[in-house]
Protein backbone atom coordinates (compact mmCIF):
# COMPACT_ATOMS: atom_id res chain seq x y z
CA UNK A 1 0.00 0.00 0.00
CA UNK A 2 1.30 3.47 -0.90
CA UNK A 3 0.38 6.92 0.37
CA UNK A 4 -0.90 9.73 -1.82
CA UNK A 5 0.88 12.86 -0.66
CA UNK A 6 0.62 16.55 -1.51
CA UNK A 7 3.67 17.28 -3.70
CA UNK A 8 6.02 20.24 -3.30
CA UNK A 9 4.73 23.08 -5.49
CA UNK A 10 7.28 25.87 -5.24
CA UNK A 11 8.95 27.89 -2.53
CA UNK A 12 6.06 30.32 -2.03
CA UNK A 13 3.30 27.68 -1.74
CA UNK A 14 2.90 25.79 1.53
CA UNK A 15 -0.69 24.58 1.32
CA UNK A 16 -3.65 24.04 -0.98
CA UNK A 17 -7.29 23.02 -1.05
CA UNK A 18 -8.65 19.71 -2.32
CA UNK A 19 -10.80 20.96 -5.18
CA UNK A 20 -12.23 17.63 -6.36
CA UNK A 21 -11.51 13.91 -6.36
CA UNK A 22 -11.73 12.36 -9.83
CA UNK A 23 -12.06 8.81 -8.47
CA UNK A 24 -13.94 7.11 -5.63
CA UNK A 25 -12.81 4.69 -2.93
CA UNK A 26 -12.57 1.22 -4.45
CA UNK A 27 -11.93 2.48 -7.99
CA UNK A 28 -9.15 0.82 -9.95
CA UNK A 29 -6.62 3.28 -11.42
CA UNK A 30 -3.66 3.00 -13.73
CA UNK A 31 -0.32 4.72 -13.32
CA UNK A 32 -0.63 8.30 -14.59
CA UNK A 33 -4.42 8.55 -14.06
CA UNK A 34 -5.52 11.83 -12.47
CA UNK A 35 -6.66 11.19 -8.88
CA UNK A 36 -7.61 14.68 -7.74
CA UNK A 37 -7.30 18.37 -8.46
CA UNK A 38 -5.59 20.61 -5.91
CA UNK A 39 -6.28 24.35 -5.85
CA UNK A 40 -3.59 26.79 -4.71
CA UNK A 41 -3.48 30.56 -4.66
CA UNK A 42 -1.48 30.52 -7.90
CA UNK A 43 -2.47 27.54 -10.05
CA UNK A 44 -4.62 24.41 -10.02
CA UNK A 45 -2.60 21.17 -10.02
CA UNK A 46 -3.71 17.69 -11.01
CA UNK A 47 -2.19 14.90 -8.85
CA UNK A 48 -1.74 11.62 -10.71
CA UNK A 49 -1.30 8.04 -9.52
CA UNK A 50 2.38 7.06 -9.28
CA UNK A 51 1.48 3.39 -9.69
CA UNK A 52 -1.45 1.22 -10.69
CA UNK A 53 -3.79 -0.16 -8.06
CA UNK A 54 -7.01 0.48 -6.16
CA UNK A 55 -7.88 3.65 -4.28
CA UNK A 56 -8.27 2.25 -0.77
CA UNK A 57 -9.11 5.36 1.21
CA UNK A 58 -9.70 9.09 0.78
CA UNK A 59 -8.34 10.79 3.89
CA UNK A 60 -8.87 14.47 3.04
CA UNK A 61 -12.20 15.44 1.48
CA UNK A 62 -13.08 18.09 -1.07
CA UNK A 63 -12.86 21.61 0.35
CA UNK A 64 -10.30 20.69 3.03
CA UNK A 65 -7.01 22.59 3.33
CA UNK A 66 -3.90 20.40 3.11
CA UNK A 67 -0.19 21.07 3.55
CA UNK A 68 2.80 20.08 1.46
CA UNK A 69 3.82 16.49 2.21
CA UNK A 70 0.54 15.60 3.93
CA UNK A 71 -1.04 12.20 3.20
CA UNK A 72 -4.45 12.69 1.60
CA UNK A 73 -5.25 9.12 0.53
CA UNK A 74 -3.93 5.57 0.17
CA UNK A 75 -3.51 3.37 -2.88
CA UNK A 76 -3.06 -0.40 -2.84
CA UNK A 77 -0.39 -1.66 -5.21
CA UNK A 78 -1.43 -3.89 -8.09
CA UNK A 79 -2.07 -3.91 -11.80
CA UNK A 80 -4.69 -1.44 -12.95
CA UNK A 81 -7.69 -2.43 -14.99
CA UNK A 82 -8.17 -5.86 -13.30
CA UNK A 83 -11.05 -7.11 -11.25
CA UNK A 84 -9.21 -6.64 -8.01
CA UNK A 85 -9.96 -10.22 -6.81
CA UNK A 86 -7.10 -12.68 -6.14
CA UNK A 87 -6.74 -15.55 -8.61
CA UNK A 88 -7.43 -18.19 -5.95
CA UNK A 89 -10.70 -16.53 -4.96
CA UNK A 90 -11.76 -16.31 -8.60
CA UNK A 91 -11.00 -20.02 -9.12
CA UNK A 92 -12.94 -21.02 -6.00
CA UNK A 93 -15.91 -18.97 -7.15
CA UNK A 94 -15.80 -20.71 -10.55
CA UNK A 95 -15.74 -24.21 -8.93
CA UNK A 96 -18.68 -23.33 -6.70
CA UNK A 97 -20.60 -22.07 -9.69
CA UNK A 98 -19.94 -25.31 -11.60
CA UNK A 99 -21.12 -27.49 -8.67
CA UNK A 100 -24.38 -25.61 -8.19
CA UNK A 101 -27.36 -26.72 -10.32
CA UNK A 102 -28.36 -24.11 -12.78
CA UNK A 103 -31.68 -22.51 -11.82
CA UNK A 104 -34.56 -22.29 -14.26
CA UNK A 105 -33.82 -19.45 -16.61
CA UNK A 106 -36.03 -16.47 -15.84
CA UNK A 107 -37.80 -14.50 -18.51
CA UNK A 108 -35.20 -12.10 -19.89
CA UNK A 109 -35.89 -8.44 -19.15
CA UNK A 110 -36.47 -5.93 -21.90
CA UNK A 111 -33.19 -4.74 -23.38
CA UNK A 112 -31.85 -1.48 -22.01
CA UNK A 113 -30.00 0.86 -24.33
CA UNK A 114 -26.37 1.21 -23.28
CA UNK A 115 -24.76 4.63 -23.03
CA UNK A 116 -22.90 5.43 -26.24
CA UNK A 117 -19.15 5.48 -26.20
CA UNK A 118 -17.79 9.00 -25.95
CA UNK A 119 -15.70 10.35 -28.76
CA UNK A 120 -12.53 11.99 -27.50
CA UNK A 121 -12.84 14.59 -30.31
CA UNK A 122 -10.32 17.29 -31.01
CA UNK A 123 -11.91 19.75 -28.62
CA UNK A 124 -9.64 21.24 -25.95
CA UNK A 125 -10.56 19.79 -22.55
CA UNK A 126 -8.97 19.04 -19.19
CA UNK A 127 -8.04 15.40 -18.46
CA UNK A 128 -10.73 15.18 -15.80
CA UNK A 129 -13.37 16.48 -18.25
CA UNK A 130 -12.39 13.87 -20.86
CA UNK A 131 -12.53 11.08 -18.24
CA UNK A 132 -15.99 12.10 -17.05
CA UNK A 133 -17.28 12.45 -20.62
CA UNK A 134 -16.11 8.93 -21.46
CA UNK A 135 -17.74 7.53 -18.31
CA UNK A 136 -21.09 9.16 -19.12
CA UNK A 137 -20.97 8.55 -22.88
CA UNK A 138 -21.04 12.26 -23.73
CA UNK A 139 -19.62 13.72 -26.94
CA UNK A 140 -17.26 16.57 -26.02
CA UNK A 141 -18.24 18.44 -29.18
CA UNK A 142 -21.77 18.73 -27.75
CA UNK A 143 -20.64 20.21 -24.41
CA UNK A 144 -21.07 23.96 -24.00
CA UNK A 145 -17.95 25.52 -22.40
CA UNK A 146 -18.07 28.53 -20.10
CA UNK A 147 -14.37 29.20 -20.64
CA UNK A 148 -13.58 32.27 -22.82
CA UNK A 149 -11.27 30.24 -25.08
CA UNK A 150 -13.56 27.22 -25.27
CA UNK A 151 -11.64 24.78 -23.01
CA UNK A 152 -14.02 22.20 -21.51
CA UNK A 153 -13.80 21.51 -17.76
CA UNK A 154 -15.41 18.84 -15.58
CA UNK A 155 -18.17 21.23 -14.44
CA UNK A 156 -19.14 21.83 -18.09
CA UNK A 157 -19.57 18.07 -18.61
CA UNK A 158 -21.63 17.79 -15.41
CA UNK A 159 -23.86 20.69 -16.51
CA UNK A 160 -24.38 19.07 -19.91
CA UNK A 161 -25.25 15.76 -18.25
CA UNK A 162 -27.73 17.43 -15.90
CA UNK A 163 -29.51 19.04 -18.85
CA UNK A 164 -30.45 15.61 -20.28
CA UNK A 165 -34.25 14.98 -20.16
CA UNK A 166 -35.26 13.15 -17.00
CA UNK A 167 -37.68 10.16 -17.10
CA UNK A 168 -41.32 10.93 -16.45
CA UNK A 169 -42.20 10.68 -12.78
CA UNK A 170 -45.01 8.31 -11.72
CA UNK A 171 -48.29 9.98 -10.79
CA UNK A 172 -48.29 11.04 -7.19
CA UNK A 173 -51.14 11.53 -4.77
CA UNK A 174 -52.50 15.01 -4.72
CA UNK A 175 -50.48 17.16 -2.35
CA UNK A 176 -52.04 19.94 -0.32
CA UNK A 177 -51.86 23.36 -1.95
CA UNK A 178 -48.75 25.34 -1.12
CA UNK A 179 -49.32 28.36 1.09
CA UNK A 180 -49.47 31.63 -0.76
CA UNK A 181 -46.40 33.87 -0.66
CA UNK A 182 -46.44 36.43 2.11
CA UNK A 183 -47.50 39.92 1.15
CA UNK A 184 -44.86 42.48 0.27
CA UNK A 185 -43.49 44.13 3.38
CA UNK A 186 -44.29 41.13 5.57
CA UNK A 187 -41.64 40.42 8.21
CA UNK A 188 -41.63 36.72 7.25
CA UNK A 189 -40.59 37.38 3.62
CA UNK A 190 -37.05 36.21 2.84
CA UNK A 191 -35.35 37.81 -0.16
CA UNK A 192 -33.48 35.39 -2.44
CA UNK A 193 -29.72 35.20 -2.13
CA UNK A 194 -27.03 32.91 -3.48
CA UNK A 195 -24.06 31.97 -1.33
CA UNK A 196 -20.86 30.97 -3.14
CA UNK A 197 -17.67 29.75 -1.55
CA UNK A 198 -14.73 32.01 -2.35
CA UNK A 199 -12.10 30.18 -4.39
CA UNK A 200 -8.73 29.72 -2.77
CA UNK A 201 -7.11 32.02 -5.31
CA UNK A 202 -9.68 34.77 -4.73
CA UNK A 203 -9.35 34.39 -0.95
CA UNK A 204 -5.56 34.64 -1.21
CA UNK A 205 -5.77 37.68 -3.48
CA UNK A 206 -8.08 39.35 -0.96
CA UNK A 207 -5.75 38.53 1.91
CA UNK A 208 -2.64 39.81 0.15
CA UNK A 209 -4.26 43.04 -1.01
CA UNK A 210 -5.34 43.82 2.55
CA UNK A 211 -1.86 42.91 3.84
CA UNK A 212 -0.28 45.22 1.24
CA UNK A 213 -2.38 48.14 2.42
CA UNK A 214 -1.75 47.37 6.08
CA UNK A 215 2.02 46.75 5.91
CA UNK A 216 3.26 49.14 3.23
CA UNK A 217 3.26 52.94 3.39
CA UNK A 218 1.56 53.01 0.01
CA UNK A 219 1.24 56.21 -1.96
CA UNK A 220 0.30 56.91 -5.60
CA UNK A 221 1.53 59.60 -7.97
CA UNK A 222 0.06 60.36 -11.40
CA UNK A 223 1.08 61.75 -14.77
CA UNK A 224 -0.20 61.59 -18.33
CA UNK A 225 1.38 60.48 -21.57
CA UNK A 226 0.82 61.83 -25.06
CA UNK A 227 0.55 58.60 -27.06
CA UNK A 228 0.78 60.32 -30.48
CA UNK A 229 4.35 59.20 -31.24
CA UNK A 230 3.79 55.56 -30.22
CA UNK A 231 0.57 55.34 -32.21
CA UNK A 232 2.36 56.81 -35.22
CA UNK A 233 5.19 54.25 -34.95
CA UNK A 234 2.72 51.41 -34.65
CA UNK A 235 0.72 52.65 -37.63
CA UNK A 236 3.83 52.88 -39.82
CA UNK A 237 5.57 49.72 -38.68
CA UNK A 238 2.87 47.25 -37.56
CA UNK A 239 2.50 45.42 -40.89
CA UNK A 240 6.23 44.87 -41.46
CA UNK A 241 6.66 44.02 -37.77
CA UNK A 242 4.00 41.30 -37.93
CA UNK A 243 5.30 40.00 -41.24
CA UNK A 244 8.80 39.64 -39.82
CA UNK A 245 8.05 38.47 -36.28
CA UNK A 246 4.57 36.88 -36.63
CA UNK A 247 3.25 38.86 -33.68
CA UNK A 248 1.39 42.16 -33.35
CA UNK A 249 3.23 45.26 -32.18
CA UNK A 250 1.22 46.24 -29.09
CA UNK A 251 1.56 48.88 -26.41
CA UNK A 252 2.92 46.56 -23.70
CA UNK A 253 6.37 46.22 -25.28
CA UNK A 254 6.77 50.02 -25.28
CA UNK A 255 5.69 50.27 -21.64
CA UNK A 256 7.90 47.36 -20.57
CA UNK A 257 10.90 48.94 -22.26
CA UNK A 258 10.13 52.34 -20.72
CA UNK A 259 9.74 50.82 -17.23
CA UNK A 260 13.07 48.99 -17.50
CA UNK A 261 14.79 52.21 -18.60
CA UNK A 262 13.32 54.12 -15.64
CA UNK A 263 14.17 51.32 -13.16
CA UNK A 264 17.81 51.51 -14.21
CA UNK A 265 17.83 55.22 -13.30
CA UNK A 266 15.96 54.66 -10.00
CA UNK A 267 17.10 51.25 -8.66
CA UNK A 268 15.29 51.57 -5.32
CA UNK A 269 11.99 51.08 -7.15
CA UNK A 270 13.31 47.71 -8.34
CA UNK A 271 13.92 46.53 -4.77
CA UNK A 272 12.17 44.94 -1.80
CA UNK A 273 12.34 45.25 1.97
CA UNK A 274 13.75 42.32 3.97
CA UNK A 275 13.54 43.14 7.67
CA UNK A 276 15.74 46.20 8.07
CA UNK A 277 17.56 45.60 4.77
CA UNK A 278 16.78 46.92 1.31
CA UNK A 279 17.45 44.28 -1.37
CA UNK A 280 18.36 46.02 -4.64
CA UNK A 281 17.76 43.69 -7.57
CA UNK A 282 20.15 43.91 -10.50
CA UNK A 283 17.81 42.12 -12.89
CA UNK A 284 14.47 43.09 -14.42
CA UNK A 285 11.73 40.47 -14.21
CA UNK A 286 8.57 42.40 -15.04
CA UNK A 287 5.18 41.07 -13.92
CA UNK A 288 2.26 41.67 -16.29
CA UNK A 289 -1.13 41.52 -14.55
CA UNK A 290 -3.65 39.38 -16.45
CA UNK A 291 -7.32 38.90 -15.64
CA UNK A 292 -8.03 35.15 -15.74
CA UNK A 293 -11.14 33.06 -15.08
CA UNK A 294 -10.47 32.63 -11.36
CA UNK A 295 -9.03 36.07 -10.65
CA UNK A 296 -6.02 38.24 -11.28
CA UNK A 297 -2.66 36.55 -11.89
CA UNK A 298 0.72 38.15 -12.55
CA UNK A 299 2.94 36.04 -14.83
CA UNK A 300 6.50 37.30 -15.22
CA UNK A 301 8.50 38.31 -18.29
CA UNK A 302 12.04 37.25 -17.36
CA UNK A 303 15.10 39.44 -18.05
CA UNK A 304 13.01 42.01 -19.89
CA UNK A 305 16.06 44.27 -20.28
CA UNK A 306 17.64 41.67 -22.59
CA UNK A 307 14.59 41.23 -24.82
CA UNK A 308 13.64 43.04 -28.00
CA UNK A 309 10.15 44.33 -28.77
CA UNK A 310 9.11 41.15 -30.60
CA UNK A 311 10.43 38.89 -27.82
CA UNK A 312 8.50 40.88 -25.21
CA UNK A 313 5.28 40.78 -27.25
CA UNK A 314 5.60 37.01 -27.79
CA UNK A 315 6.34 36.37 -24.13
CA UNK A 316 3.34 38.42 -22.98
CA UNK A 317 1.02 36.76 -25.52
CA UNK A 318 2.16 33.29 -24.44
CA UNK A 319 1.72 34.04 -20.73
CA UNK A 320 -1.72 35.63 -21.27
CA UNK A 321 -2.86 32.57 -23.24
CA UNK A 322 -1.67 30.24 -20.47
CA UNK A 323 -3.41 32.36 -17.83
CA UNK A 324 -6.77 32.22 -19.62
CA UNK A 325 -6.53 28.47 -20.19
CA UNK A 326 -5.38 27.85 -16.59
CA UNK A 327 -2.13 26.22 -17.74
CA UNK A 328 0.38 28.56 -16.11
CA UNK A 329 3.26 26.79 -14.38
CA UNK A 330 4.48 27.90 -10.97
CA UNK A 331 7.72 29.06 -12.58
CA UNK A 332 5.68 31.50 -14.71
CA UNK A 333 4.39 33.23 -11.58
CA UNK A 334 7.27 33.24 -9.12
CA UNK A 335 9.56 36.19 -8.57
CA UNK A 336 9.06 39.48 -10.34
CA UNK A 337 10.73 42.77 -9.44
CA UNK A 338 8.11 45.26 -10.67
CA UNK A 339 4.54 44.97 -12.02
CA UNK A 340 2.58 46.63 -14.82
CA UNK A 341 -1.22 46.47 -14.80
CA UNK A 342 -3.44 47.73 -17.61
CA UNK A 343 -6.90 48.71 -16.44
CA UNK A 344 -7.38 50.53 -19.72
CA UNK A 345 -8.33 47.27 -21.42
CA UNK A 346 -11.56 47.39 -19.36
CA UNK A 347 -12.13 51.12 -19.93
CA UNK A 348 -10.59 52.47 -16.72
CA UNK A 349 -9.65 56.14 -17.06
CA UNK A 350 -7.83 56.49 -13.73
CA UNK A 351 -7.05 54.21 -10.77
CA UNK A 352 -4.64 53.63 -7.90
CA UNK A 353 -3.12 50.15 -8.28
CA UNK A 354 -2.24 48.18 -5.13
CA UNK A 355 1.30 46.89 -4.64
CA UNK A 356 2.11 43.31 -5.55
CA UNK A 357 4.13 42.65 -2.39
CA UNK A 358 7.01 42.19 -1.69
CA UNK A 359 7.57 44.49 -4.68
CA UNK A 360 7.66 48.20 -3.85
CA UNK A 361 6.35 49.61 -7.12
CA UNK A 362 3.54 49.03 -9.63
CA UNK A 363 2.65 51.00 -12.75
CA UNK A 364 -0.98 51.41 -13.79
CA UNK A 365 -1.90 52.01 -17.43
CA UNK A 366 -5.29 53.38 -18.41
CA UNK A 367 -7.60 54.07 -21.33
CA UNK A 368 -6.30 56.14 -24.25
CA UNK A 369 -8.68 59.06 -24.72
CA UNK A 370 -8.67 62.05 -27.05
CA UNK A 371 -8.30 65.24 -25.02
CA UNK A 372 -7.54 68.86 -25.97
CA UNK A 373 -3.90 69.63 -25.27
CA UNK A 374 -2.12 73.01 -25.36
CA UNK A 375 0.68 72.72 -27.93
CA UNK A 376 1.92 76.24 -27.25
CA UNK A 377 0.50 79.57 -26.07
CA UNK A 378 -1.70 79.86 -29.15
CA UNK A 379 -2.53 76.32 -30.36
CA UNK A 380 -4.71 73.52 -29.05
CA UNK A 381 -4.90 70.01 -30.49
CA UNK A 382 -6.85 66.86 -29.72
CA UNK A 383 -4.26 64.28 -28.69
CA UNK A 384 -4.54 60.59 -27.65
CA UNK A 385 -3.72 60.86 -23.94
CA UNK A 386 -3.27 58.21 -21.24
CA UNK A 387 -3.14 58.71 -17.49
CA UNK A 388 -0.46 56.61 -15.80
CA UNK A 389 -0.14 55.91 -12.07
CA UNK A 390 2.75 54.73 -9.92
CA UNK A 391 1.91 53.22 -6.54
CA UNK A 392 5.00 52.84 -4.37
CA UNK A 393 6.15 51.97 -0.86
CA UNK A 394 7.02 55.26 0.81
CA UNK A 395 9.12 53.44 3.43
CA UNK A 396 12.07 53.25 1.03
CA UNK A 397 10.99 55.42 -1.93
CA UNK A 398 10.84 59.18 -1.52
CA UNK A 399 8.09 61.14 -3.22
CA UNK A 400 10.54 63.06 -5.41
CA UNK A 401 12.10 59.79 -6.59
CA UNK A 402 8.68 58.36 -7.46
CA UNK A 403 7.70 61.50 -9.38
CA UNK A 404 10.98 61.53 -11.35
CA UNK A 405 10.58 57.82 -12.13
CA UNK A 406 7.13 58.45 -13.58
CA UNK A 407 8.38 61.47 -15.54
CA UNK A 408 11.14 59.28 -17.02
CA UNK A 409 8.56 56.69 -18.10
CA UNK A 410 6.52 59.49 -19.69
CA UNK A 411 9.51 60.95 -21.56
CA UNK A 412 10.61 57.56 -22.91
CA UNK A 413 7.10 56.78 -24.14
CA UNK A 414 6.71 60.15 -25.83
CA UNK A 415 10.03 59.60 -27.63
CA UNK A 416 9.75 55.88 -28.52
CA UNK A 417 12.90 55.90 -30.70
CA UNK A 418 14.88 56.48 -27.49
CA UNK A 419 13.72 53.07 -26.26
CA UNK A 420 15.85 51.45 -28.96
CA UNK A 421 19.07 52.87 -27.51
CA UNK A 422 18.10 53.09 -23.82
CA UNK A 423 20.20 51.13 -21.35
Amino acid sequence: MSEIKVPAMGESITEGTVSRWMVKEGDTVNQGDVLLELETDKVNIEISAEESGVLEKIIRQEGETVEIGETIGTLSAGSGGGSGAPASEAAAAEEKKAATPAPEAPTPPAPVAAAPESSDSGKTASPSARKLARERGIELDQVQSKDPIGRVYQDDVKSHSNQAPAPAAPPASKAPAAPSAPAAGSSTYTKPVERQRMSRRRATIAKRLVEAQQTAAMLTTFNEVDMTAIMDVRKRRKDKFKEKHEINLGFMSFFTKAVVGALKKFPTINAEIDGEDVVLKKYYDIGIAVSAKEGLVVPVVRDADRLGFAEIEKSIADLASKARSNTLALSDLQGGTFTITNGGTFGSLLSTPILNTPQVGILGMHKIQLRPVAIDAERMENRPMMYIALSYDHRIIDGSEAVRFLVTVKELLEDPESLLIEG
